[in-house]
């Protein structure tokens, strides 16, 4: 029987607990003989990331067990934090002390690069026999240095390849061994921005002279070796990143892979993220993302044909064996799985891990992809309406709507299934996930519309999103709220303070003082505001201006905070000032720090209360009973 109760209070299944257990957190996946291997986020073990393997018999075993921790600090958000041999030696960083460490089945692991409280390494990969990774060297300079490194699995040492750049990424050995591709970028570009890939010859295990193969006004990513006079990357240049093939003759012939009004690319957050894999029979699966993300396949004289396979969003290309590829991802009705797909036959797609929800797909809501007019263009988003098989609204009520706003803010949502999306849409609360202008998945024009902008644009398109849906009749104006982390946390609180559009908002590690940010934050993102805001000193007028700090008379809605007290990205000073601001007017607000956290919440415990404790702020704010979840108290 369905009951009719005021939207907001509707009963469900979704318990906090449940969504967190739900929604693995896949980090990398490969193929190592028959099994697959893929890293997982253990909420329950204060959220380290596992090593797991699923063998041939469906069992899944831990490969890296407790307290062992495969995690990478290069750039802070790491990435490539593990990789395996052929013979199934595990490869990884452990995240304590930032070695690398070597484990045979059936032993312990055993550390192959020196000690040294500096010295931190990602984006490990096993290419041709030998370990590749990203050395990022901490020392008096602000700017640490970074080079390409070989490291011995004898344990015998470290070895520099190559170090030209203030980044590097993505190291690709040629077939032969005579040849090494990477991606390098300096500051103040960030890799989205401006990169190039480049090609270095190797002589004694160094790169001696090296040729600029794409990039400077474009942002090329992921090389990969066809053969040697091959090259595979992506790039911009045209607008999209889309896959091009390099023959390096004397003239560096370049033709385009399959070209496509999408991208295949992203930005690079961390470190051995992948959107192609070439098989071995030469053709090619890749990611195309426009909005939602496509997996094609490509033929070796372009013919191109869409893969039927579940994933819709967020999807990474992890592997490839034979004619079989490794993919993880978001669906329509899976909020994260990991999928082995026979590219003859995608039909028979097995799912390895994650999938379903447990409590039924008739509670997830069906995304809506929709546009909105804003100020400097359209403005794309998913909407995501109330949904509950048991119940409804009374007549004549409009749902309160949570606007998300997500961070980068050059990520990008799609339209899938999130537990966290559920967890208020089963509840009656409808959410609207926004990708403003700045967010990746529509081209570099639609990224490029925050260059210069942030805190203008972005404000601009949240509020012209909520509007919109609100004049469609689908959202209560006066109950819309807008959430988001980071640089959606920066949003927020701009757009609380430069709009009447929320009657409330939810900052998570969100940013509130500009030039804060640029002083304090880590070296990766330490000039990603010039690109943003301006250069320092010379634009500080504009960071006074837009920062939600400098304008505390402006605060006039409640506000929740949440912050990891050892957070290096957001320090936990910009939310205490926050904080401080609104108890200095007497705007309701609650505050909450969570000991032992960074950017982003990773222990089981944590992320239930920050969960709960969003449903309970809206329900205080929006005079709507939460059962299940107690009140919280706002000061």
């Amino acid at each position: 029987m369905i009951q009719t109760r005021s939207f907001g209070s509707w009963p469900s299944p979704l318990t906090a607990a449940a969504v967190g257990a739900a929604t693995p957190r896949i980090d990398g996946a490969r193929f190592v003989g028959d099994d697959v291997w893929w890293g997982e986020g253990v909420a329950e073990e204060a959220g380290r990331t596992a090593v797991r393997r699923r063998a041939v018999d469906g069992r899944v075993r831990d490969v890296l067990p407790p307290p062992w921790n495969a995690r990478s600090r290069v750039h802070e958000y790491g990435g490539g934090a593990w990789t395996a041999t052929e013979d199934g030696t595990l490869l990884f960083v452990e995240k304590t002390d930032q070695c690398v460490y070597a484990m045979r089945p059936g032993e312990e692991p055993r550390v192959l690069t020196p000690p040294d409280r500096g010295m931190r390494f990602g984006g490990l990969s096993w290419q041709r026999g030998q370990l590749l990774a990203v050395r990022e060297t901490h020392g008096r300079s602000p700017v640490p240095r970074r080079d390409i490194v070989r490291i011995a699995l004898d344990g015998s040492g470290v070895s520099s390849l190559v170090d030209d750049s203030d980044f590097l990424a993505h190291p690709s050995l040629s077939p032969s061994g005579h040849h090494l591709a990477w991606v390098a970028w300096n500051h103040p570009d960030m890799p989205w921005d401006r990169s190039e890939v480049r090609v270095g010859r190797l002589e004694d295990g160094v790169v001696v002279e090296w040729t600029t193969i794409a990039g400077e006004d474009s942002a090329p990513l992921q090389p990969l070796w066809a053969d040697d006079d091959d090259l595979l990357y992506a790039d911009d240049s045209t607008g999209r990143w889309n896959l091009w093939r390099e023959h390096l003759s004397a003239d560096l012939e370049r033709h385009p892979l399959s070209a496509a009004d999408a991208d295949t690319g992203g930005p690079l957050w961390a470190l051995g993220t992948r959107w192609y894999a070439r098989l071995e029979d030469g053709r090619v699966v890749a990611v195309r993302t426009n909005g939602d993300d496509e997996v094609v396949l490509i033929q070796e004289d372009g013919a191109t044909s869409p893969l039927h396979v579940p994933a819709t969003s967020e999807v990474v290309v992890e592997d490839a064996s034979g004619t079989r590829v490794l993919l993880s991802g978001a669906s329509v009705d899976s909020p994260s799985g990991l999928w082995v797909i026979d590219v003859d036959h995608p039909e028979t797609s097995e799912l390895i891990h994650g999938g379903p929800a447990p409590w039924g797909t008739e509670w997830m809501p069906l995304p809506r992809a929709v546009t909105f007019d804003g100020p400097t263009g359209p403005v794309h988003a998913f909407d995501y309406p109330p949904t509950n098989p048991q119940a409804q609204g009374p007549d004549g009520e409009r749902p309160p709507y949570l606007v998300y706003v997500h961070g980068g803010p050059t990520v990008h949502r799609g339209g899938a299934a999130s537990g966290r999306i559920a967890y208020f849409t089963s509840r009656g609360i409808g959410v609207l996930d926004v990708n403003y202008g700045g967010s990746s998945g529509y081209g570099r024009a639609y990224r490029e519309r925050l260059r210069g902008q942030w805190g203008v644009v972005d404000v601009q398109d949240v509020a012209a999103a909520a509007a919109g849906l609100a004049s469609t009749g689908a959202a209560d104006p006066a109950r819309i709220a807008i959430a988001g982390g980071s640089a959606g946390g920066w949003t927020v609180l701009a757009a609380l303070v430069g709009t009447d559009a929320f009657a409330a908002g939810i900052s998570r590690y969100g940013v509130g003082d500009a030039r804060a940010l640029a002083t304090d934050t880590h070296d990766y993102e330490s000039r990603y505001l010039d690109g943003l805001i301006g250069p320092l000193p010379e634009a500080e007028p504009l960071y006074l201006e837009r920062s939600p700090l400098s304008h505390p008379e402006r605060l006039r809605v409640p506000l929740l905070i949440l912050q990891g007290a050892d957070d290096p990205v957001v320090p936990p000073a910009q939310s205490e000032a926050l904080r401080d601001a609104l108890a200095q007017r007497g705007i309701p607000h609650a505050y909450i720090v969570y000991e032992g956290e960074g950017h982003g919440f990773r222990r089981a415990e944590n992320i239930v209360n920050a969960l709960e404790s969003e449903l309970a702020f809206l329900g205080a704010v929006f005079g709507f009973e939460t059962p299940g979840v107690p009140p919280l108290p706002l000061s």
